[in-house]
């Protein structure tokens, strides 16, 4: 059992950055690939990001790749999403999630509740 709790969302400018954290618990943290996914109102799921348990590979969404990037701490049991050049199409709830590596959401088995990145133009 994992448990996610995410942090680091808020309002920000077109430009700008932002870090969201996912803290986990469960001392399997470290074998799971995590991943970032985030959802606009009145849109689906999207996949953003994803790191394997090692942190050896990542994948990313096309929109944000050269923007955002993932990484995690296993000895911190977190997952972070370094959120670079944000624009206001990146404006959704961001959720954190742990299964194996995939682009889609039903392969990840736990999730948090997630956190709310607003871009303003």
């Amino acid at each position: 059992q994992v448990q996610l709790v995410e942090s680091g969302g808020g309002l920000v400018q077109a430009g700008g950055a932002l870090r969201l954290s996912c803290a986990a618990s469960g001392r399997t943290f470290s074998s799971y690939t995590m991943g970032w996914f985030r959802q606009a109102p009145g849109k689906e799921r999207e996949f953003v990001a994803a790191i394997s348990w090692k942190g050896s590979i990542t994948n990313y969404a096309d929109s944000v790749k050269g923007r955002f990037t993932i990484s995690r701490d296993n000895a911190k049991n977190t997952v972070y999403l370094q959120m670079n050049s944000l624009k206001p199409e990146d404006t959704a709830v961001y959720y954190c999630a742990a299964g194996t590596m995939s682009y889609n959401s039903s392969s990840y088995h736990y999730w948090g509740q997630g956190t709310q990145v607003t871009v303003s133009s």
